[in-house]
């Protein structure tokens, strides 16, 4: 199946010309950009509609792993959804190809090899975080997150009844959406 060749570039600040990355992908059919930080994958609205866009037999170049990607569990999670889809990813800086052919068993070690490391990068970043609060705890300088009283357990019922979602009501109060979920169970037990 012949698909398309489509690009993706994204810089870091509206300053930067993407120019350059737009040079090195050559010609595609459609190229797909993102300006800021790859950190949130919600504020890359052209990652999302590549993602929606992508289709089998596509080939999706990037000009390198660190413009599709911001952490190696990012990166994975991304290439898995677009090789899932059908699409093979060249990453042009790397010269590296990954698509879910079952003929190149090298592609297919290569993203197994990504997703061992990304299961890593996450065990490495949950012992640091542990590490980070028991120093924290030992200073006193942790906190751990309010819990609500009944009198804002009454204000949360009062605005779910007006129509407020949990994430507003939760940033009314400063706590986390999960904070208003163990709220409201708590409540009902």
């Amino acid at each position: 199946m012949v698909g398309q060749t489509v690009g993706y570039v994204r810089i870091n600040t509206v300053d930067q010309d993407p120019a350059q990355q737009v040079e090195q992908l050559g010609e595609c059919h459609k190229i797909f950009q993102d300006t800021g930080s790859g950190k949130s994958r919600e504020a890359r609205e052209g990652l999302r509609n590549l993602m929606k866009y992508v289709r089998g037999g596509d080939v999706v170049l990037v000009q390198s792993m660190d413009r599709l990607g911001h952490d190696t569990i990012d990166l994975y999670q991304i290439l898995d959804e677009l090789t899932r889809q059908g699409a093979t990813v060249k990453l042009l800086s790397e010269g590296f190809t990954v698509s879910r052919d079952e003929t190149r068993p090298t592609q297919q070690l290569m993203l197994k090899v990504l997703a061992v490391i990304a299961d890593f990068e996450r065990a490495k970043i949950k012992e640091r975080q542990a590490e980070g609060i028991a120093i924290a705890k030992a200073k006193g300088k942790y906190k751990q997150q309010p819990k609500l009283n009944e009198t804002d357990l009454e204000q949360i019922h009062t605005l779910l009844e007006l129509g407020r979602s949990k994430a507003e009501i939760a940033r009314q109060f400063q706590v986390s959406r999960q904070t208003v979920y163990n709220t409201l169970k708590r409540d009902l037990t």
